[in-house]
């Protein structure tokens, strides 16, 4: 059986599929990176703040300043390249770098289809996604294939996969399912939607589109699979994607995933949009048929080793939550990188006291003097923001004078329309505390249970 499986990943299939996923995926990280500087968002988020919150591990990431911009033409540069198939494996190297960089220059603007563009970029590093189609194809006969092991497209089809499912997973929770939460709370705001505008008004409804998008999250990847099904998944895609495109304001994350799902569908599928490309562009060449066998070498073992490491990772990580022992919607504590996507409404309210010990006097920050609107409503909600806010402050107060400030909060949250309660121990001075992987007893208990993975 082992060896069953392993012919079928290794038997040649036809390379349009990753192809065209390539050409599409370059697309639009081009237009995205264009996007994203000319709405003046590089200096809104990386720029103008004096303050950036870091991710733990990565808190020598820095913002360059006015040479951000610098990021953001390598990555259209990148972009462009991985679209064309040309020097494409520097383009996905370079892509993935000065993306990712960005996206770690501050968490206060994490959205897990930033991180999944990181991931796909990534993976394309190491995917002869340019054999067939490209620039480096038409010039390089020794990359030039026709035809791939099956793998090259599996993975692709595996991580999109993932997400979906591991989406659908998260939302089999109590919040989600039994009270209609956040939806009862988002849906009835769109009242001036037509037609569905009077729809969201109701309560069945709430009801009727938490279980769709949960059943439709956790059944899509196999539907996708499955030749039968995979036209009505596609629509089902197609609607879905566009349904939260109109609802919340979620970016190309929509078209992202749209385009991305294509490569589910036969190579005849593919290749008939490459001749369309072609057609569009004049684009005459055509490539000689050529077989990429894989061969049991240690280059090629130690890629499916780098695979398989992969993939375990993508597949584990995201239970890391079950280390923590109190709510996860609460805490947050192995929230991010789990594909839990819009689970949650939370507002919340923090005030900082600073205590100088020497004379016992004390006062309260106003945090608008240090962090932006949208930093400081992230901050609000999350442990780990107010915890790096309050290092900030202690280390800001020492340059002021006071040796050895104590840093105290004052916070409350809200979750999913609950009314609002205390979140960190006002009693424990943060400078003390160090930000670890750890559980974080200085928040204060939920007190209530929410079932669900």
């Amino acid at each position: 059986m082992k060896n069953n499986f392993l012919t079928y990943l290794a038997t040649p299939v036809k390379a349009a599929p990753l192809a065209v996923f390539r050409v599409l995926f370059g697309l639009l990280m081009l237009y995205t990176t264009l996007r994203f500087v000319m709405q003046g968002w590089v200096d809104k988020y990386y720029i103008e703040p004096q303050f950036h919150f870091k991710y733990w591990g990565f808190e020598f990431v820095e913002s360059l300043g006015v040479y951000t911009y610098i990021l953001y033409a390598i990555a259209l540069l990148a972009a462009l390249g991985i679209m064309l198939g040309f020097k494409y494996r520097w383009s996905a190297l370079l892509f993935f770098l000065s993306f990712t960089y960005c996206e770690l220059i501050d968490k206060t603007y994490y959205l897990n289809h930033y991180y999944f563009v990181s991931i796909i970029s990534f993976l394309l590093i190491f995917l002869p996604a340019n054999a067939y189609f490209s620039i480096d194809a038409k010039y390089d006969k020794n990359i030039a294939f026709t035809k791939l092991p099956r793998y090259n497209i599996l993975i692709v089809q595996l991580m999109l996969s993932i997400v979906y499912f591991y989406a659908g997973l998260a939302k089999i929770n109590s919040e989600w399912l039994l009270n209609a939460m956040p939806l009862k709370i988002w849906l009835p705001s769109r009242y001036d939607l037509p037609l569905l505008g009077d729809l969201f008004q109701l309560e069945w409804m709430h009801y009727v589109m938490s279980w769709s998008g949960m059943l439709y999250d956790i059944s899509i990847p196999f539907l996708l699979f499955y030749k039968r099904t995979r036209v009505l998944a596609f629509i089902l895609v197609v609607v879905f994607h566009i349904m939260t495109r109109v609802l919340f304001p979620i970016g190309i994350f929509p078209y992202v995933m749209i385009c991305s799902t294509l490569i589910f569908f036969d190579a005849s599928f593919h290749e008939k949009v490459i001749a369309f490309f072609k057609k569009l562009f004049r684009f005459q060449w055509k490539q000689q048929p050529a077989v990429l066998e894989w061969t049991p070498n240690l280059k090629n073992k130690a890629l499916a080793t780098f695979f398989i490491l992969f993939f375990s990772f993508q597949l584990l990580f995201p239970f890391r939550y079950m280390l923590y022992p109190d709510e996860l919607f609460w805490t947050e504590e192995g929230y991010r990188f789990s594909w839990r996507v819009m689970l949650m409404e939370k507002g919340g309210y923090v005030q900082f006291k600073v205590v100088d010990p020497s004379t016992g006097q004390w006062f309260y920050v106003e945090n608008q003097e240090f962090l932006t609107e949208y930093q400081q409503k992230q901050m609000r909600i999350q442990a780990d923001f107010i915890l790096q806010f309050a290092h900030f402050l202690e280390a800001y107060y020492q340059e002021k004078g006071i040796a050895n400030p104590e840093i105290y909060v004052n916070s409350f949250i809200a979750l999913n329309g609950r009314l609002s309660k205390p979140y960190i121990n006002p009693k424990t001075d943060l400078t003390k505390v160090k930000d670890t992987w750890l559980h974080k007893d200085w928040i204060l208990p939920f007190n209530e249970k929410i079932y669900g993975f």
